[in-house]
């Protein structure tokens, strides 16, 4: 009998979990707010330079997309090192909870191969310039930087030996885009984010400068839908799995870290 009633217990355990997840992603989902930071038109470092940053923020967490916009580089100063961000609350320190990309191998050439995806080594810099700094260098870098995909024909035609073919110490590099979960207590979803610097190259701390100055590693970035950009795009939608999987991660699998 005994037996039974946990038997019983159990299902309805598993039942309600399996009726109330979709609620909770929803539920979650609609309490985050979401904006995109670019890189504005004309930016540069030894050669053009494009990313953009998708900043959702929800009740003690950010999630963030890093992209590499940037078509067939020919430099490693052109791929992406790190994100430093500043949030409307003022926090400045927070915990990483996750970097995940996907690996790639840019061979002498410019011929690629595509890795394992998982965790991607990258850390996070607690106060910097009042708020936060994602960053390779560091901790995986100079190796695991974000490239951009490659050119005409399915290769990296215009890589130079600081990309196609460089030992360990730059490859692999990560394709496209990573995303991040950060742990910040004092986050809620009314948090935004009020700047961000895309950082670029694989030396630490060089040209300090900001703006969009041909020679500079450092770019500062703005909202998307700000017409100083001189964009008209708007951020792109937010997928319900997504927000709701990267939720449900801070929730389910607080005691994993990377």
């Amino acid at each position: 009998m005994r037996s039974e009633k946990k038997m019983h217990l159990r299902l309805v355990g598993r039942k309600a979990f399996s009726l109330g997840l979709p609620v909770l992603v929803l539920a979650m989902t609609a309490s985050a707010s979401n904006v995109t930071t670019i890189t504005p038109p004309g930016s540069s470092t030894a050669g053009p330079v494009a990313a953009k940053a998708t900043f959702i923020t929800g009740n003690g967490f950010v999630n963030i997309t890093l992209t590499d916009l940037e078509v067939n580089p020919s430099n490693a100063s052109q791929l992406l090192s790190g994100l430093s961000f500043t949030l409307s609350n003022g926090a400045t320190t927070g915990t990483l909870f996750s970097s995940m990309g996907t690996h790639v191998t840019v061979n002498t050439g410019g011929t690629y191969s595509v890795g394992s995806s998982g965790a991607a080594g990258w850390g996070l810099n607690n106060n910097v310039s009042g708020g936060l700094q994602l960053n390779a260098l560091g901790y995986v870098g100079p190796a695991g930087l974000i490239i951009g995909s490659s050119g005409a024909g399915g290769t990296y035609s215009n890589a130079n030996s600081s990309i196609a073919g460089n030992p360990a110490a730059h490859n692999p590099f990560l394709l496209n885009s990573m995303t991040f979960i950060v742990d910040i207590a004092s986050v809620t979803s009314t948090t935004t984010v009020t700047s961000s610097t895309f950082l670029f190259g694989t030396t630490p701390g060089q040209f300090k400068v900001l703006g969009t100055t041909p020679g500079q590693f450092n770019v500062q970035g703005c909202v998307s839908t700000d017409p100083s950009c001189g964009l008209s795009s708007v951020p792109e939608p937010v997928s319900l799995v997504l927000t709701g999987s990267g939720l449900i991660g801070l929730l389910f699998l607080r005691r994993r870290r990377i």
